[in-house]
Parts: C-alpha cells; sequence; structure tokens
C-alpha cells in the first residue's frame, strides 16, 4: 500500500519504520528536555517531529504503536531522585496549530462538537505561551500543602520545599477559598535572570545552561531546596486541577479570581470572540515577543465557558477545549563549512550541513538537513556557501535559501559509494534516495537493524535495547542476527561488565531463548528488508508458511526476472505487468502485495552476503509452520477499515481479530470497503465511506462481531 503523506508517496512499511524511528526520537527528547534538562534541538524542530507523527498517524491510522508519542503526555520519571506524586486530576498537555487554517479548523470543530448554530457566539481567552516547567500547587484549606512537576501527566515529582523558595507563590490564600483547589502554571526563569546566572556559571567554571527553560527547570527539580532558593525563579498561574469548588462559570473569570489570591498571570490575557481577534492577538503578542522580558514560543487559546470546557472533555493527552498556536520558524544568515553524509538503518544516505555557529532565536545552530541529492541539486549548495537556515520543519534546521549559488565553484558532487562501508549506492527508479547496498555488511546499518530486528513489532526480546546492542557490538559480539542467540556462551563475559548482574544477565538470555521458535511473519519484518513491513510480511507467510518456502519463492523470481528484462518502452512503474503478475504467482500473494516488494527479496537473497546471514540465522532459530486460524463470520472476504480512536484495543489487536474472521485490514475508504469501524475523531474516512455507501460500525459493534464469531 501506498498513500500520499504531504506530496510525498510513502509505502505502508516506509511508514511503519518512520513512526518507528520518531517514536524513539521523541521518547529520547521528551526525557532529555524534561527529566535532563539538556535537549538537543530546538521547540520548533520537537514540534516538526511530533506533527510528522501526527501526519503518518492520520495517513496510516492502523499502525499507530502503542508507544506512539501521540499517546504520552511530559515523561517518565522513573529514574528521578525526587518523590513521586500522583495528580488527583491528570495534567495534560496542548495540541498545537502552525497557521490559521489550522486555528480556524479547531474553532469549527468545537461549534460542531457542541451543535452550536451559526449565530451562537463562543468567547475564547488567549494568552501568550510562556517557556518554562509546568507545576501544579495543592492548597488545603488556603494553605500550601504540595508542589508537583507534570511528570508524564499523571504522576509528577514533589517539588514543595522548592516552591516555598519562590516569591510568586503563595504559602497561605486568602480566607473564603475552597476546601481544595489546584493552581497550575509555569514555573520559569527571565531573560535578565538567565543571562545573569550564566555568567555566574561561567565565572565559576560550571556548566551553561542552554536557554531560560532547562535553566528554571534544572534550578526546579533540585533534591537539594537550598539550590532551588538561590535560583531567581518565578511563577505564573495558567489554570487549575483538582478543586472542591470552582467559584466561577467562565475561565477569564476564574483566572481573574485566581489573581486576586495573589498569583501573577500573563499580562496578554484577553478574552475574543472570533478568529480574526484571535489572529489578531496572536500577531500583536509575536510583535511584542522579541522585547518581552521572557521566552515564549506561542498562544494559548481555551474555550471561556466553563460548561462548553465540560461538555468537550479530552482526547489522548489534550483537552480539546484548549489549543497552542506555535510561533513561525525563525531565520538566520550562516555559512556552509561541510557536507557530511550519515547512513541510515535502511541504508539511506543522508546529507547534513556543518554550519559556522549561528544565534537562531536564542539558540546556536551548527547543523541543517539537506534531505537528499535532489534537495542539494536544487538549492545549488556547496561547501562555502552563504545560506538562510530556519529552526523548524525537520528533525534539525533546514536551508531555506542559498545566498551564493552563481559563484564561480564547482557543484557538489553527491557520493556514489557508502562512506561507512565503500559499498554502491544507487537511488532506485522513481525515487530521490541515494541508499547503500552493502545492507547486513554495512556497518553504519548493522547495529540499527540489530535495534530493529529485536524491536516490540519484530522479535520483541525484552531487555535488548539499543545500549545494549552498541555495547555488545562494540565489543565484537554482534555481528549479525544470529550473534543474538550465541550469547549464551557468553555469559561470563557479560556479567563481568559494569551494570550487569546475575539476575540481569539471566533474565536476558531466557528472553533470547523464548524467540528460538519466533513467529515466522516478526521474523522477516525483524530482517528489516526494504519494502517488507509487517502487513506484507504476514501476508507473505500466510501465503507460503515456512521462511524456506519464501527464499524459493524470491529467487524463482530472480531467475524469472533475468529472463525476462523490462521493455525500454513500457512505462508501469517500477517495473511491467509481466513481473508483477509473476511475482504474485510465485509468492502465492494476490491482494495488497507490491511489486517493490517483491523486487527488493529477490534482491535480498541474490547477495551472497545476505544468504550467508539468512544461513546463519536459520541455523539458530526454528519458526514454527505460520498458520492463522480463520473463523466464520460476516466480514470474512471483505475488507474492514479502522478509522478515529480505539478506546478497548490497539489498532495491532483489531487488525489481528479482522485477520481471524477471515477479513482484509486496509488503511484507507474505497468502492471496495466491506465495512468501516468509527471511534471516536473519525473524519475523512468516516465522510467517504458515507459518501460510497459502506457498511460503518462502531467499535461496540465491532466487539460483537468479533464475540458472535468466536
Amino acid at each position: 500500500m501506498t498513500q500520499a503523506t504531504n506530496g510525498t508517496h510513502l509505502s505502508e512499511a516506509d511508514a511503519a519504520n518512520e513512526l518507528m524511528r520518531l517514536a524513539r526520537q521523541i521518547a529520547k527528547h521528551d526525557r532529555l528536555y524534561h527529566s535532563q534538562d539538556n535537549p538537543e534541538i530546538t521547540d520548533q524542530e520537537y514540534d516538526a517531529l511530533t506533527r510528522r507523527n501526527r501526519e503518518l498517524e492520520e495517513a496510516f491510522p492502523h499502525l499507530i504503536r502503542d508507544d506512539s508519542p501521540s499517546k504520552k503526555v511530559g515523561h517518565d520519571i522513573a529514574a528521578s531522585p525526587l518523590s513521586k506524586v500522583t495528580h488527583e486530576q491528570r495534567m495534560m498537555s496542548l495540541d498545537n496549530a502552525f497557521n490559521r487554517e489550522e486555528v480556524e479548523e479547531w474553532t469549527q470543530r468545537i461549534r460542531r462538537f457542541l451543535s452550536l448554530e451559526p449565530g451562537d457566539p463562543v468567547a475564547i481567552t488567549a494568552e501568550d505561551k510562556i517557556d518554562g516547567l509546568s507545576c501544579s500547587l495543592r492548597y488545603e484549606n488556603g494553605k500550601l500543602v504540595r508542589a508537583a512537576t507534570r511528570g508524564d501527566g499523571q504522576v509528577g515529582e514533589d517539588v514543595t520545599a522548592n516552591a516555598r523558595h519562590i516569591a510568586d507563590i503563595p504559602q497561605q490564600l486568602p480566607s473564603g477559598v475552597p476546601e481544595i483547589f489546584e493552581v497550575r502554571g509555569e514555573v520559569y526563569m527571565s531573560r535578565a535572570d538567565f543571562a545573569a546566572l550564566n555568567a555566574a556559571q561561567e565565572e565559576a567554571g560550571e556548566k551553561l545552561f542552554a536557554n531560560p527553560r532547562n535553566a528554571a527547570a534544572g534550578s526546579f527539580r533540585q533534591k537539594d531546596a537550598s539550590v532551588t532558593a538561590k535560583r531567581p525563579l518565578k511563577f505564573w498561574a495558567y489554570g487549575w486541577g483538582a478543586a472542591s469548588d470552582v467559584p466561577c462559570a467562565a475561565q477569564s473569570e476564574m483566572m481573574r479570581q485566581l489573581e486576586s489570591w495573589g498569583f501573577p498571570l500573563s499580562p496578554f490575557l484577553k478574552v475574543t470572540g472570533s478568529v480574526d481577534a484571535m489572529i489578531e492577538h496572536y500577531t500583536e503578542i509575536g510583535r511584542q515577543r522579541p522585547d518581552l522580558p521572557y521566552e515564549i514560543d506561542g498562544v494559548v487559546y481555551k474555550v471561556d465557558r466553563l460548561d462548553y470546557q465540560g461538555r468537550l472533555g479530552f482526547v489522548a493527552k489534550a483537552p480539546r477545549w484548549a489549543l497552542a498556536h506555535k510561533f513561525p520558524a525563525e531565520r538566520a544568515e550562516t555559512t556552509l563549512e561541510a557536507i557530511d553524509i550519515q547512513v541510515g538503518r535502511t541504508g539511506k544516505l543522508t546529507p547534513v550541513g556543518r554550519l559556522s555557529p549561528v544565534l537562531v532565536g536564542g539558540v546556536t545552530v551548527t547543523n541543517v538537513t539537506l534531505h537528499n541529492r535532489d534537495e542539494i541539486a536544487r538549492l545549488g549548495v556547496r561547501p562555502g556557501d552563504r545560506v538562510v537556515i530556519q529552526r523548524a520543519g525537520d528533525v534539525i534546521p533546514q536551508v531555506v535559501q542559498n545566498l551564493t549559488p552563481d559563484e564561480p565553484r564547482d557543484p557538489y558532487n553527491f557520493a556514489d559509494t557508502c562512506p561507512e562501508c565503500g559499498s554502491e549506492a544507487v537511488a532506485e527508479e522513481g525515487e530521490v534516495d541515494v541508499r547503500c547496498t552493502g545492507g547486513l555488511i554495512c556497518p553504519a546499518q548493522r547495529t540499527q537493524r540489530l535495534e530493529h530486528f529485536v524491536s516490540r513489532k519484530a522479535l520483541d526480546i525484552d531487555g535488548f535495547g539499543s545500549k545494549t546492542i552498541a555495547q555488545f557490538f562494540a565489543l565484537g559480539w554482534l555481528e549479525s542476527p544470529a550473534d543474538i542467540f550465541r550469547l549464551h556462551t557468553r555469559r561470563e563475559e557479560i556479567l563481568a561488565l559494569e551494570g550487569w548482574q546475575d539476575k540481569s544477565v539471566d533474565n536476558l538470555l531466557m528472553a533470547v531463548d523464548n524467540k528460538r521458535a519466533p513467529d515466522a511473519a516478526k521474523l522477516l519484518f525483524g530482517l528489516g528488508i526494504r519494502h517488507v513491513g509487517e502487513v506484507t510480511a504476514r501476508d507473505l507467510m500466510k501465503a507460503l508458511g515456512t521462511p524456506q518456502k519464501l527464499r524459493e519463492a524470491a529467487e524463482a523470481f530472480f531467475a524469472y526476472r533475468a529472463e525476462h528484462p523490462r521493455g525500454a518502452d513500457e512505462k508501469v512503474s517500477p517495473f511491467n505487468a509481466r513481473m508483477d503478475n509473476a511475482a504474485k504467482d510465485m509468492f502465492g500473494v494476490t491482494d495488497g502485495f507490491g511489486t517493490a516488494a517483491a523486487h527488493s527479496l529477490a534482491d535480498f537473497f541474490h547477495e551472497p552476503h545476505n544468504r550467508a546471514v539468512w544461513d546463519n540465522l536459520m541455523s539458530q532459530v526454528s519458526p514454527p509452520l505460520y498458520e492463522v486460524e480463520v473463523l466464520d463470520s460476516p466480514v470474512a472476504g471483505k475488507i474492514v477499515v479502522f478509522t478515529g480512536k480505539l478506546e478497548t484495543m490497539s489498532r495491532d489487536e483489531a487488525k489481528a481479530q479482522a485477520e481471524r474472521l477471515g477479513a482484509k485490514a486496509a488503511g484507507s475508504v474505497s468502492a471496495k470497503t466491506g465495512l468501516l469501524v468509527a471511534g471516536p475523531g473519525a473524519g475523512s474516512k468516516l465522510k467517504k465511506a458515507q459518501e460510497l455507501g459502506v457498511e460503518v460500525t462502531d467499535e461496540a459493534g465491532w466487539a460483537a462481531i468479533v464475540e458472535a464469531a468466536s
């Protein structure tokens, strides 16, 4: 399956791989940002990652991962030295908007959800979004009894002693306040105080803070409250949590009530009555942003009426009634000093520009993505060029303009060999990405492929994280997947390593042994063969039954391809229809199997080093015959599509249920769709299904179908 996502056509396998990488990247940056107060990327870059994750999940909802960033709030505090606190009312994050159209769409969703008439007013509060650390302050009978960070939204860190040293946080509220009331807000540091703190750090030979947010978080999340007492922290309130009573009917009224109790508020807090007024206020705040005494990264909108907020409720990790409108990327000029080529798990060669350090919105930028060979050619960039960069739009900042494209210098020649292993680097027909053909012999790909092999959706070997793989690889113990199953011979060597104990070593080796008879489809997916994603792997193994039959089919197709080359005048991409049909016949798959996967498998088994890796692995594992129990059901033979949020099961579970019922789970709606299962938040797919007359049910209806067939 291939879908268009933001103008880029992605196969299901590529989308699954990218979602896996995004989940890992975002989790890493969440940990660096929230737990270690030491981010490696800017807020805009982080927003770009989460936005890309959202786009892919919307395009491929059946690929949404259990560890998806869209399901998480904040960060895991398991390693925090501070005591843990369970929030009585969860601290949510906010959904983001980046332009007027997305703000308008949000207001329209609110009106539709509330079933409002065109003339019914909806007041919206708007205030600047300060860049600090979220904190919840619990007052009982007016006395501050506990302060906690957001943490993962459900469990935070106890910072009560630290909060007592912030002058903006009242220790006692006036008489007449509710018996229990949690005030929520942001702990931050002003720009001037940040500059003074860093100057003092530098003079003392201590590590400098990257920005005011990091300085505030690092100062507030101290086990020793005396350190916090020496830091110039401030606080302002943006809302509330658990409360025995909320004495107001509107957000704006309650905020002014908090102000009367002694809590600072945003000076820009304002009630607006239309999208035009919201955008006007957003623009004015943005105009004043450079001169504000504190850092902000956008404007927060909230539905003013509290009864409306109650009706709107929440989605997975954010309230429906609130939205963060982020400011656009900031730009700067600098010099492109060099272009380095990095090699990813799939062999993709990604050019990264090394820059003369430049300050962009308070952050020093030294690296920039150049995406691929075609992007370098489009921009005409070469080392030595002056370029304009911006801090948003990709994993790392990107070049938006070359200021010296016509200077008399030779154009940049993109590598035609892998810089890591020397193998040929080529781009498949119709693709812009250049990839190393070395596969499992390429050291740059090997560790990442091993990580993929043991990942949850592949062999799912507990305790085998990236750190362990990197450690064992560096010691020469892991060269290929088969070596994982030989680690039992190194028990004493592992035990001698720092950080390993008898129990942890035995648990790891037991987890490995438990996968010696792996699911054949997961084993195939784990090898990371291009274009062979989870669904394709399952389809292939359902058709063929064993890995040996798969290899035989791939080798037969390679021989067929050699005897039937593509005609020069044939335009079917990437190969001709005769090969399409031959591939499906040889692999025994009729639907959902792309020619690209067939060619990838043929190429994989044609390479001697890949065959050696395969044979080595097969000497260590014994996958049982792949069989899927199919139950008689009303959806047998039909195509089923799941859309919206599933509340009682994961996408993988729903998909597995469909397969057991003899149905095929697809990601898009067409005239061939037999059933659409629509959960909360269903959008364009539900609309299309209704237009096409496709049968629609909800999650409860689907559960009834499954139960009846069981």
